[in-house]
């Protein structure tokens, strides 16, 4: 549905705000892996590189991207995407929350280390994983109930089902390199969010029907 005017402004803001916090993330992700010679992309997780050097870049960079994952739920719902929505913004910002507990928790780098900290951040990453993925499968389902946004973004219920599937399969069935098959999990996310985002900042301008919650 178009954006009421008085709406876009805030939801266009929120959108900008969410995707300057996905880029960032994925930028200082990407040139880490690179600075880090120590460790092998494809074998580490990324839980590996809050640690260390450049530890605390990196540890800024999921919080940037807890903050986008707020803005993005808030900014659908500020533009009533669909209207009164609620479940879709709360398991974003329940992604977000997470996601930053498991920057500052730290995490096991052995095997056989599983300190309570290391209990947390696994419980934290899993939390932060699942939440975001199931709120970009719902926020997708009620898009599609939109006429306009069906149009804005197609890919997005693909894009959540493939993201949701890659999750469960890294999870459960650990085939080939655990680096590898997490970082697929993460680039899925992140195309999702960054397109959600750009989507929301563009989103038109005209007065419009309110749809069906």
């Amino acid at each position: 549905m178009p954006i009421a005017p008085h709406r876009h402004d805030r939801a266009a803001r929120l959108g900008t705000i969410a995707f300057g916090g996905v880029l960032a993330f994925a930028l200082v992700c990407f040139v880490v892996q690179f600075a880090r010679g120590d460790l092998d992309w494809t074998t580490a997780p990324l839980s590996f590189y809050l640690v260390g050097a450049y530890g605390p870049v990196v540890k800024a960079a999921y919080v940037v991207l807890g903050a986008a994952l707020v803005a993005l739920g808030f900014g659908f719902r500020t533009a009533r995407v669909p209207e009164r929505a609620r479940i879709a913004p709360a398991l974003f910002a329940l992604g977000g929350f997470a996601l930053v507990v498991t920057a500052f928790a730290e995490s096991a780098t052995r095997s056989g280390t599983a300190s309570l900290e290391a209990r947390i951040h696994g419980f934290a990453a899993m939390t932060a994983f699942l939440s975001v993925t199931l709120a970009m499968l719902w926020q997708s389902l009620r898009l599609r109930r939109d006429v306009d946004w069906r149009a804005r973004f197609p890919t997005a219920l693909p894009l959540a089902v493939l993201a949701f599937l890659a999750l469960l399969a890294h999870a459960v069935l650990r085939v080939g390199p655990r680096g590898v098959s997490q970082k697929a999990v993460i680039v899925l996310i992140l195309a999702w969010l960054a397109i959600g985002a750009w989507r929301l900042r563009t989103a038109p301008t005209r007065s419009a029907s309110v749809n069906a919650a």
